[in-house]
C-alpha cells in the first residue's frame, strides 16, 4: 500500500469523493515526492549541519538580537511557499479534500526538510485563528501573507504560550501582562521560556489585559490572545530581547529560544479574556501536525530499513530472507500504514468542517481524535523509529549516517502540544463533557467501517475481534464511573490507548474491505487486530485502577526515596536512618 494508494483510499471512502481531485493531487504528488528526495533532504541535511546561532551584539557593542540561520532553512521557506503548503488548505480549491492534499505533501515534506514543519505547523494555526476570528487591520493584513504562494511576500508566525511556570498549564502559569495604549494597540511585558520557530515573522501570544488599577485577572478567565510581528518596518525587533537560543535533544535545526517582552507593541485578537477558547481551533491544526511528523518519520525509516535489508548480507544470506528481520519489518509497517490512516482520517474530518459540511458526529470524532491521534502517533513515532536503528545495526548509532537525528528529532513529538498524560486526560474530558455523544459518536463511526467487511470472510475474525473490544470499552467506562474521578483519571491514558487501537483497526479493516485492496492491506488489518485492542479492559481487570492502587504506586515509585515521606507517617525517612 504505498502513499498513491492510501491517499487514493481516502479520496474514494465518501460519495462525494472527486476521481479528478486524487488525478490532480497525485499527479502534483509524484512532481513533489522527486523535490523531496533531491533537493528538499540535501537542505534539510544542511540545516542539521549548520543550526541556528545567536548573535547578541554588533561590532560596535549594540545590541541586536539576530538569530543567524543557514541559507539552506531560507530555502525551506520559500519552498514551503512555492509549494502552497499553507496555501493549499485555505485556497480550497478542492473544497473539504483540500485538507488531506495538504496533509499528503507535508506528510512527504516532514521527515526530510530539517524540521521546517515546525513552523508551519505554527503559521497554519494562526492562520485558522485569523480566518475563524475574521481578524482585520494589522491581524487581519497578515493573513495574506500566511497563505501567499509568493516567496518574497510568505509569512511565518511562531506561537508563544509557555512561559517560566511551565507548558500545558496556560492558566496558571503565564505572567505576562497588556498593557493597552490610546491607540487602541497593547504593549507586551512578560518572559516567554520557550518560543519556537523564533525566526518567524509574527507570532501569537497569551497574555493577561492590565486594568487602570493595575490589576488582572487569574487564571483561564484573564487570558487573552495577541498579534505581534517580531520586527518593525526598519527591521529593529518589536520590544523583544532574545536571552539565549535552547540547548535541545534534537530539532538542533530550529530556532527556539527565551524572550523577554519589554513593551512589545500587540494587537488584541480573541475577545478579552477568551485566549484559550481561541487557541482551541491553533492547537487542533498543530496536534495534527505533530502527527503527520509522526507518520512521515516512521514512513521514511522502514523505507530505509526494508531497502538495506535487501543490501546488507550476513550469516549466509541477506537479512531480508532471515524470517525473524522481516517479521520485525512487518510489525513495524503495521504500526505505520496504522497510523497514517488515522491521520488522514483526521485529516479528511477537519477538511469536513472547514467547508461546513461536517456532521454533528464529524464533529465529535474531530475533537476527540486530534488528541488521541497525536499521542497514538507521537508514541508510535518514538518505538518505530528507535527499532528501526536497530535494523542497521552499528551502523544506525553513527551520525555520519544521519540516522540518529531521526530519533532525536522523533522524541519531540510525545512533548510538543502537550505530553502524553496531557493529552490523555485532555481525551478523558472531552468525553465526560460531552455526556455520551462523543463516545456514542466514536462507535457509531467504528461500526459503519466494519460493516463494510461484512462479504470478506478474511476479515471476519479481524471484525470480531473489534466489535468485542469495543463492547469491552463501554463496560469498562461504565465501570469507571461508578469508582470515581481519581480511578478516571489514573486510566487516562490506558483509555486514549484502546480508542486509538480501536480506531486504527476500523481503518484497516475498512481499507482491507476496498475493491482495489491488496492482500497485504487484509493481512496489516488481521495483524493489527491481533493485539490488545483494549488495555483499558485489561488492566481494569488486573486491579489497577482499584481504590488503594494510588497509595500502591507511590509506595512502589518512592520506596527507599529520601525525597517524599507519606504524611502521618513515623517511619524516619531512608536518609535519616542512615
Amino acid at each position: 500500500m504505498g502513499l498513491g494508494g492510501e491517499v487514493q483510499h481516502q479520496t474514494e471512502v465518501c460519495v462525494c469523493a472527486s476521481l479528478q481531485v486524487f488525478a490532480e493531487a497525485n499527479q502534483d504528488l509524484q512532481r513533489f515526492g522527486a523535490r523531496v528526495s533531491g533537493e528538499i533532504l540535501s537542505l534539510g541535511q544542511d540545516c542539521e549541519a549548520m543550526p541556528p546561532r545567536l548573535q547578541q551584539f554588533d561590532a560596535w557593542g549594540k545590541r541586536v538580537d539576530l538569530i543567524l540561520t543557514c541559507p539552506a532553512w531560507k530555502k525551506l521557506k520559500g519552498i514551503s511557499a512555492e509549494e502552497g503548503l499553507i496555501a493549499i488548505a485555505y485556497e480550497r480549491k478542492h473544497s473539504n479534500w483540500s485538507r488531506v492534499y495538504q496533509a499528503a505533501k507535508l506528510f512527504m515534506f516532514s521527515s526530510s526538510s530539517g524540521m521546517f514543519t515546525c513552523p508551519l505547523a505554527m503559521t497554519d494555526g494562526a492562520t485558522k485563528v485569523l480566518e475563524v476570528m475574521k481578524s482585520s487591520g494589522p491581524p487581519g493584513e497578515a493573513f495574506s501573507h500566511l497563505i501567499s504562494r509568493d516567496p518574497k511576500l510568505f509569512w511565518t508566525s511562531g506561537q508563544w504560550m509557555t512561559e517560566r511556570k511551565g507548558g500545558s498549564d496556560v492558566a496558571h502559569g503565564t505572567e505576562t501582562v497588556a498593557c493597552k495604549q490610546d491607540d487602541g494597540t497593547y504593549k507586551l511585558y512578560g518572559f516567554k521560556w520557550f518560543t519556537s520557530a523564533t525566526d518567524a515573522d509574527m507570532t501569537m501570544a497569551l497574555a493577561r489585559i492590565m486594568d487602570a488599577q493595575g490589576s488582572v485577572t487569574k487564571g483561564t478567565q484573564g487570558l487573552s490572545l495577541f498579534f505581534l510581528k517580531l520586527r518593525d518596518e526598519q527591521g529593529q525587533l518589536n520590544g523583544l530581547e532574545v536571552q539565549r537560543l535552547k540547548e535541545k535533544l534534537g530539532t538542533h535545526q530550529l530556532p527556539t529560544a527565551e524572550l523577554l517582552l519589554d513593551g512589545a507593541q500587540a494587537h488584541l485578537v480573541s475577545q478579552e479574556g477568551r485566549g484559550v477558547a481561541t487557541i482551541a481551533n491553533m492547537l487542533n491544526v498543530t496536534r495534527i501536525y505533530n502527527s503527520i511528523g509522526a507518520v512521515g518519520s516512521m514512513r521514511r525509516m522502514v523505507f530505509m530499513a526494508r531497502d538495506y535489508a535487501t543490501q546488507r548480507f550476513v550469516f549466509g544470506k541477506f537479512i531480508k530472507d532471515h524470517p525473524l528481520h522481516t517479521q520485525t519489518l512487518a510489525r513495524m509497517e503495521v504500526q505505520v500504514r496504522g497510523g497514517f490512516l488515522l491521520v488522514m482520517e483526521l485529516v479528511k474530518l477537519l477538511g469536513l468542517e472547514e467547508t461546513n459540511m461536517a456532521t454533528t458526529q464529524d464533529s465529535h470524532l474531530l475533537r476527540l481524535l486530534a488528541s488521541v491521534a497525536k499521542l497514538y502517533t507521537g508514541k508510535q513515532a518514538v518505538a518505530i523509529v528507535s527499532e528501526g536503528l536497530e535494523c542497521f545495526g552499528g551502523q544506525g548509532y553513527m551520525e555520519d549516517t544521519n540516522l540518529p537525528v531521526l530519533l532525536r528529532d522523533s522524541q519531540v513529538l510525545t512533548i510538543w502540544e502537550g505530553t502524553t498524560n496531557v493529552l490523555a486526560l485532555d481525551t478523558l474530558q472531552v468525553l465526560a463533557k460531552s455526556q455520551g455523544q462523543v463516545l456514542q459518536a466514536f462507535s457509531a463511526s467504528v461500526q459503519d467501517k466494519v460493516a463494510s467487511a461484512s462479504d470478506c470472510s478474511e476479515l471476519a475474525s479481524s471484525v470480531q475481534c473489534l466489535q468485542e473490544a469495543l463492547g469491552r470499552l463501554a463496560l469498562q467506562l461504565k465501570n469507571l464511573l461508578g469508582q470515581g474521578s481519581t480511578s478516571m483519571e489514573m486510566a487516562a491514558r490506558d483509555l486514549a490507548y484502546t480508542l486509538a487501537r480501536i480506531y486504527i483497526g476500523a481503518l484497516l479493516i475498512e481499507h482491507a474491505a476496498w475493491a482495489e485492496a491488496s492482500p497485504s492491506d487484509i493481512y496489516a488489518s488481521q495483524r493489527w487486530c491481533e493485539q490488545d485492542l483494549c488495555p483499558l479492559d485489561t488492566a481494569q481487570q488486573a486491579g489497577c485502577y482499584e481504590a488503594d492502587a494510588v497509595s500502591r504506586d507511590i509506595d512502589l515509585v518512592y520506596e527507599g526515596s529520601p525525597t517524599f515521606k507519606r504524611k502521618g507517617s513515623a517511619q524516619a525517612s531512608p536518609q535519616t536512618e542512615v
